[in-house]
């Protein structure tokens, strides 16, 4: 196993076009990282640099102590899984998972043991003699984790490797991946711009967003445990793109003495997490962040709250176990959870909802910082 160093990393096709700016980060020796935003932020061009696919531009790759930034990648004991499998059609199962090892030439009975530990792991007993085409997606997918796991690499790389499954596989299989991992406790590196799959797998989340114009903003907006990246975002980005629904993220005005976020004529205490932050912006524009989960019908709360705010039904969108409900307030689309119980409103319906003001975030709209940081 190996720790993985990301040191200035950066990547440009051409000195117009930066995907990978100043890039700093290190992935610990046995941890499952998940690297996450939506396209274009460049997650899987740092997936591709650490394999050795991509050339690195500047700063420094490291695996463990060496410096791999030249180093091929045969050479830099990594496996890599992709989103389309790369299975050979005209190989067997135990050939597919055994492919790699015959080529460098290990002993046969050494390979035969290998194999058949990985897929007795990963349950492919079954099918070790099957070719591809007879197998199902999920198992395709087992055949090539087989692939990787049976090499024994000091890393491991998934590159979106489940998008091409259906919903309920993915939710196998996502389990199946964090108990392998747990197990194995090989140092991961898994790509996504799944949030689900982030949060649930995950040791630690790093968050991208795509290379701006600026040459001072750099990918990363924040590293951080799933829950610690959920609960207290560091930016606008992060709190927009962490969550489904995501963030309700709206323009407000601090008051005079900075002790109240005031949303047109809605007042709300500011929040004991933000008040210092927020003393020294007083009577400053700020944007007030407040998930769905924090928006609800008073009958259903389970907080403390004399806070409300009143707009009109846009559309329902039911889940079964729970209502997400978009309302306009005063020219803004909120978003809020609602349990699916009971009389609901409809499209064209005042609604009032009670407010976790403990819950909210601010944000200071110049800087798209978290207020204190």
């Amino acid at each position: 196993m190996a720790s993985i160093t990301l040191d200035h990393l950066g990547k440009a096709y051409t000195p117009e076009v930066a995907v990978i700016r100043d890039l700093c980060l290190t992935i610990r020796d046995g941890e499952f990282m998940v690297f996450v935003g939506p396209s274009g932020c460049g997650k899987s061009t740092v997936l591709r640099m650490v394999a050795g696919l991509e050339t690195v531009t500047s700063g420094r790759l490291l695996i463990g102590e060496r410096v791999v930034n030249d180093v091929l990648p045969k050479d830099r004991d990594i496996a890599m899984v992709f989103q389309t499998y790369a299975l050979y059609p005209h190989m067997t199962v135990y050939d597919n998972i055994a492919f790699g090892l015959q080529i460098r030439g290990m002993p046969e009975a050494e390979i035969r043991q290998r194999v058949r530990q990985a897929a007795d792991t990963l349950g492919l007993d079954a099918f070790i003699d099957r070719k591809p085409k007879a197998l199902s997606g999920g198992q395709r997918q087992r055949v090539a984790l087989g692939r990787a796991i049976v090499r024994n690499p000091s890393v491991f790389l998934f590159d979106e490797p489940l998008s091409n499954l259906d919903a309920e596989l993915r939710v196998h299989m996502r389990a199946e991946l964090a108990k392998l991992q747990r197990r194995l406790k090989t140092t991961t590196v898994y790509v996504t711009h799944d949030q689900v799959e982030a949060m649930t797998m995950g040791h630690r989340i790093c968050v991208l967003r795509p290379a701006g114009s600026d040459p001072a903003q750099g990918n990363l907006t924040q590293v951080g445990t799933p829950m610690e990246v959920y609960d207290t975002p560091a930016n606008l980005f992060t709190a927009g793109f962490m969550g489904t629904p995501k963030m309700n993220l709206l323009a407000a005005r601090l008051s005079d003495s900075g002790d109240e976020v005031l949303l047109h004529e809605v007042r709300l205490p500011v929040a004991p997490a933000f008040r210092d932050a927020a003393r020294q912006m007083k009577g400053r524009d700020v944007v007030l962040g407040l998930r769905p989960e924090h928006i609800g019908a008073e009958r259903e709360v389970d907080w403390a709250s004399d806070t409300s705010i009143t707009g009109t039904v846009e559309i329902l969108e039911p889940l079964g176990h729970e209502v997400i409900v978009h309302f306009e307030v005063h020219g803004a689309s909120v978003s809020a959870r609602l349990r699916a119980h009971g009389a609901l409103p409809d499209p064209g319906d005042p609604i009032t909802l009670k407010v976790r003001v403990e819950a909210m975030h601010l944000f200071d709209p110049k800087t798209e910082k978290r207020l204190g940081l």
